[in-house]
């Protein structure tokens, strides 16, 4: 499975639906493996294999068997975002919602919804079918969609019934009290049905030269997307051939399925180089395995892909302005 991952603001709307609850938010970040100081990181994007400790971490510190369904009704609307923007400005309720599915990336990676409208409006999705969404993620993320799409149409949108593929985590009333509407278990696939006549609704905010603008701002955030998943798997290159030296733009490029050229074309776009990633690598494990680890620094020196210790030693002293050994010193006093 590639590796998966989701916009920063789900966790941040996350985030402040457990403090909403007087959950200890920090410590359920910490326990699913994220950082709560670099929560408003620029472009942040987490790990989906996260999700299970997260929610693990959340029904063990609240003691709620139901915190998907609780946490879902306390996250704040999603808003302000771009796609918020795209269904604002669309003509129509379900232009709007066709054209946020050709984006849907943006939230995460593991979405892949679809829209129907014969014989009901129905949108579907294989979210569920991930090995790392649990019946709170699918709860929570189901209740965040009915409140953002009620929220961009004036309270308009009102589901006719919600098919989840899970058991239920609770007695069905409080599904139905809610979510408004019968939901449903045990199910192969998702589902959420509305009526028909709510894709005609019309936004009191529809603008077409918005809407083009919105639509460019979007292609954009993919692109950023994509450059960082090149740039990702470049570094999983690196870090696969490192020791053996063989990491250049001939050998990445190969095993990435392009040519030469094609590869330094897309870093050119990405405003990068592959000797900058390669460096970066280096310069990130060698102050890694300085401050975590007891490896002397001639392995250290073969894991970074140095062939020589002076090469490495004089690398070093230019990312950081002290050699190695002063390093270690810094951040492992310990090792003296």
């Amino acid at each position: 499975m590639p590796n998966l991952t989701d916009s920063g603001t789900l966790v941040r709307l996350a985030y402040s639906g457990l403090r909403n609850l007087n959950i200890d938010a920090d410590e359920v970040l910490r326990r699913s493996g994220l950082d709560p100081a670099k929560l408003y990181q620029p472009n942040l994007r987490t790990k989906f294999s996260a999700q299970p400790k997260f929610w693990e971490a959340a029904a063990d510190l609240s003691g709620d068997p139901c915190i998907g369904l609780h946490l879902g009704e306390n996250m704040p609307v999603y808003k302000g975002q771009i796609l918020e923007y795209l269904l604002l400005s669309s003509p129509t309720f379900g232009e709007g919602l066709k054209r946020v599915l050709n984006y849907q990336r943006l939230i995460s990676d593991a979405m892949h919804g679809e829209l129907t409208e014969s014989p009901h409006a129905c949108l579907t999705n294989s979210f569920s079918e991930h090995q790392y969404v649990t019946s709170h993620l699918a709860e929570a993320m189901v209740l965040s969609l009915v409140r953002f799409l009620q929220s961009v149409t004036e309270g308009k949108f009102k589901p006719d019934r919600i098919i989840f593929t899970h058991t239920p985590n609770t007695d069905l009333q409080e599904y139905l009290s809610i979510f408004q509407c019968p939901v449903e278990f045990n199910a192969k696939a998702f589902k959420l049905f509305f009526p028909n006549a709510m894709l005609e609704y019309r936004s009191l905010y529809a603008e077409p030269e918005l809407l083009n603008m919105h639509v460019q701002s979007a292609d954009q955030h993919l692109e950023l997307l994509e450059k960082q998943d090149l740039i990702a798997d470049i570094r999983s290159q690196i870090g696969a051939s490192l020791e053996s030296g063989n990491i250049g733009l001939e050998t990445i490029s190969q095993a990435l399925g392009l040519s030469p050229r094609q590869l330094r074309h897309q870093l050119n776009l990405a405003g990068t180089s592959l000797q900058r990633i390669i460096n970066q690598h280096r310069k990130s494990l060698a102050k890694r395995l300085l401050s975590q680890t007891d490896e002397a620094i001639s392995e250290i020196v073969y894991l970074t892909g140095f062939s020589e210790p002076s090469t490495f030693y004089r690398a070093f002293k230019r990312w950081e302005g002290i050699t190695p050994i002063e390093y270690r010193r810094l951040h492992r006093p310990e090792a003296d």
